[in-house]
């Protein structure tokens, strides 16, 4: 079998999972996977339980039941960190950046996750210590250059417009060396332009091999850059296909209210 036909293997598995708050069933019995390389946009109306799943997924909450592995790690069962330490990095659907801090500063913050300075050598100022502050620096700017920004590495980040606020969540997540990447509404509050722009950062991110896991409400956006649709409805799966056959599917259609989901 040649490289170009090798089935891509399967990272991310997310099994029979359940959230209840209460007697409120957030999330019921929802399976699916992510194979590497592939772009799976999570989709469903307002409620439908897709931050939540992103939650679980990234360890800022527990599954009533079920489970989720990546690469044969029990996620469900690590804290925040140590899921980012395995490789999955998220941003939120609100802006969590330090707002009083540059652009700049922000992505640096990012990246000393990787750093590999000592403490000693931080603390006594060693040549070491400098390199690698060095080094950090300039992969800084990489970042910025990358997402489109780096014009804006000394302005603070509070002072950004909302949809240039979202891209710097997207760089201090890259900053993070993802193996997968979920996004969580990334494009709210981006123009057309903006929208168009960063759909082509989306195939640029994934030039570099980085998988991506996306929810996001823009509709033309995910039919046009998704491999796979995930459908949430009320907590439940209701539809795991091709953007074509999400777009021809009834229930998914029924579920945005008769509108369709080229225009949810």
């Amino acid at each position: 079998m040649t490289q170009a036909t090798k089935p891509r293997e399967t990272i991310l598995t997310i099994d029979r999972v359940a959230v209840h708050f209460g007697g409120l069933v957030a999330i019921n019995d929802m399976s699916f996977d992510v194979k590497e390389g592939e772009l799976v946009s999570l989709i469903g109306p307002n409620g439908a339980g897709k931050t939540t799943a992103f939650n679980v997924v990234t360890g800022f909450m527990r599954p009533t039941k079920g489970e989720v592995h990546f690469r044969g790690t029990a996620l469900h069962r690590l804290k925040p960190h140590e899921v980012a330490g395995a490789g999955l990095v998220r941003t939120f659907q609100r802006t969590s950046l330090f707002v009083n801090d540059t652009v700049f500063d922000n992505v640096l913050t990012g990246l000393h996750r990787h750093g590999h300075a000592s403490a000693w050598a931080t603390l006594l100022a060693l040549p070491s210590m400098r390199r690698e502050e060095a080094r950090l620096r300039q992969e800084v700017w990489e970042v910025l250059d990358f997402i489109g920004i780096a014009h804006r590495a000394s302005e603070l980040a509070g002072s950004l417009p909302y949809g240039e606020q979202r891209l710097l969540g997207v760089a201090v997540a890259l900053a993070a060396a993802p193996t997968l990447l979920l996004l969580d509404e990334p494009a709210a509050g981006m123009n057309p332009s903006e929208t168009a722009d960063f759909m082509a950062l989306l195939g640029k991110i994934r030039q570099k091999g980085i998988t991506i896991l996306l929810v996001e409400h823009d509709m033309a956006l995910v039919m046009g850059v998704s491999d796979r649709v995930v459908v949430l409805n009320y907590g439940k799966i209701i539809a795991d296909g091709t953007p074509a056959e999400i777009q021809g599917n009834p229930e998914v259609i029924q579920a945005y209210l008769g509108h369709g989901v080229k225009h949810a």
